[in-house]
């Protein structure tokens, strides 16, 4: 019910949108950020103009219990934008409105935008067996589809599953590698039997990308999404020492400890973007408002594609498995609760634990960015906190259990 009704309040206003572009053909409809006032880019300035969220953040400041960067915006009129904390502790780096963060599993929508981005244009189907762009390829992958890949139900399995995955987690890897190290394991499941979370399909998702449009996936995203949007401080970081980058943390015995080793290589098409609080809110408006996908193709995003037989994931309501998206009702796990449907996905990798969500009525955009890897719950609450008070709803002051 959640997504029927989501989907015919965002298709309503991407139809609209989409119209601007009616008389270009899918080749010529770049987005530009200068083509639709919704896509404005705000002022970079400090706004705190929602004071329950202000007067929580603050003290959570004071008490170091939170370090990171928060937006909130209503269209893109920004509600609140702030930092805490600093960006490197060890060089006594303080964040700027524009720091970089990585963005850790956030980075999937990317690129499940991205195949359907090149479905539009004709150069591929989600219906595609994954053998028609990888070779050589395993013949246990033959049932295996491009759709599978992107909605965690292909049965390859993920990262964490490898043996030696140690030593993978701190060694660089070319796209070619990973697919190499992926191809020697059979599947855990049949395709589309289960859902199972699943970063490898990503990877080799973003190699069917870089396959597809004859360029790698990194000049590919740049050229059909962050160059059109004007998002400059957002990229890969995976052959870059990127420079304004915070600096990851855990909060371990001895203290805040810092996670200097990324490695993002190995997340390439799973985690390896990094970006910032503004760019992320040009990015949620035009792709939840009909600016990048077609109609259809922006449905299959959000579409539920698990199983109808998937149980709920430690007693919590379901949530839709879009590609490389969530969908879920967040404001029930918080008290006091709300209902409105959101369209999110979390992120945590080498010290960073992100959220990015967007309520599609009020089109309401928060953005939760924070390098301490251990604040899980604080950032779950920090965004429904900011959600709520945008939305006029009782401002939520714990997490549900």
């Amino acid at each position: 019910m959640l997504i029927g009704i989501a989907t015919a309040a965002l298709l309503g206003g991407g139809i609209t949108l989409a119209r601007l572009h009616a008389d270009k053909t899918p080749e010529a409809t770049h987005v530009s950020a200068d083509a639709n006032p919704l896509l404005e880019r705000p002022e970079l300035a400090v706004v705190e103009q929602l004071p329950q969220l202000k007067e929580r953040l603050d003290r959570m400041a004071a008490n170091k219990q939170f370090t990171g960067a928060v937006l909130v915006a209503e269209g893109n009129k920004v509600l609140f934008r702030q930092t805490y904390g600093m960006a490197n502790y060890e060089q006594k780096t303080p964040f700027e409105l524009d720091t970089r963060f990585r963005l850790a599993s956030v980075s999937k929508q990317f690129t499940g935008v991205a195949i359907l981005k090149l479905q539009d244009e004709g150069k591929l189907s989600v219906n595609d067996p994954v053998c028609n762009w990888i070779q050589p390829c395993p013949p246990r992958w033959a049932d295996v589809r491009i759709h599978h890949l992107i909605s965690h139900t292909s049965g390859i399995p993920d990262l964490m599953a490898q043996a030696n995955w140690g030593n993978v987690r701190v060694t660089p890897h070319t796209p070619e590698q990973l697919l190499a190290n992926a191809s020697r394991y059979g599947l855990q499941f049949q395709p589309g039997e289960k859902v199972r979370y699943n970063n490898v399909g990503f990877n080799l998702a973003s190699y069917i990308v870089s396959r597809a449009s004859g360029m790698s996936f990194e000049d590919y995203i740049e050229r059909e999404f962050f160059a059109p949007l004007g998002m400059k401080d957002t990229g890969s970081d995976v052959h870059a020492n990127t420079p304004n980058l915070a600096m990851g943390y855990g909060l371990f015995p001895q203290g805040l400890t810092p996670q200097p080793l990324a490695n993002v290589s190995v997340v390439q098409g799973a985690g390896a973007l990094y970006s910032t609080m503004d760019d992320l809110l040009m990015w949620n408006l035009a792709l939840h408002n009909g600016l990048i996908l077609k109609p259809e193709s922006y449905a299959d995003l959000i579409r539920d594609h698990s199983p109808a037989d998937t149980p709920s994931e430690r007693g919590r309501p379901h949530r839709a498995y879009g590609y490389g998206i969530f969908m879920n009702s967040l404001g029930e796990r918080v008290s006091p609760s709300f209902s409105e449907p959101q369209i999110y996905h979390t992120g945590s990798w080498s010290g960073f634990r992100n959220l990015v969500t967007y309520e599609p009525t009020r089109k309401i955009t928060v953005v939760v960015l924070s390098n301490n890897y251990h604040l899980r719950d604080q950032v779950l609450l920090i965004s429904q906190q900011g959600m709520a008070e945008a939305l006029g709803k009782p401002f939520p002051t714990a997490l549900s259990r």
